[in-house]
């Protein structure tokens, strides 16, 4: 968490550095995600904890990679890297 780096939250990544995302409430329409930085959003608009409230997140803040859903046993399964459709960034930087 930005707010707490003792706190972990798993987001999925919209965008990364040089990338264009148009936001869901945050102060700007459109971002262009800084180097060094990464695009997160939960998967519950507008009730999520997410960059959409504080920002870009920088590289430092990561620390792995979500592969599985684990609990509640109903719903185990393997994460797919699949971003939805409508939150593709608008434009990315070619390397």
């Amino acid at each position: 968490s930005p707010r707490n780096p003792e706190q972990k939250i798993i987001k999925r990544v919209i965008a990364l550095e040089g990338d264009i995302i148009k936001t869901i409430g945050y102060k700007k329409k459109y971002v262009k995600v800084p180097h060094g930085h990464i695009w997160v959003e939960g998967d519950h608009h507008g009730h999520s904890f997410d960059s959409n409230a504080f920002g870009p997140v920088s590289l430092g803040l990561l620390h792995a990679r979500a592969t599985h859903i684990l609990w509640p046993p109903q719903r185990w399964q393997k994460l797919q890297p699949v971003l939805p459709p409508e939150r593709k960034p608008l434009h990315r930087e070619q390397e």
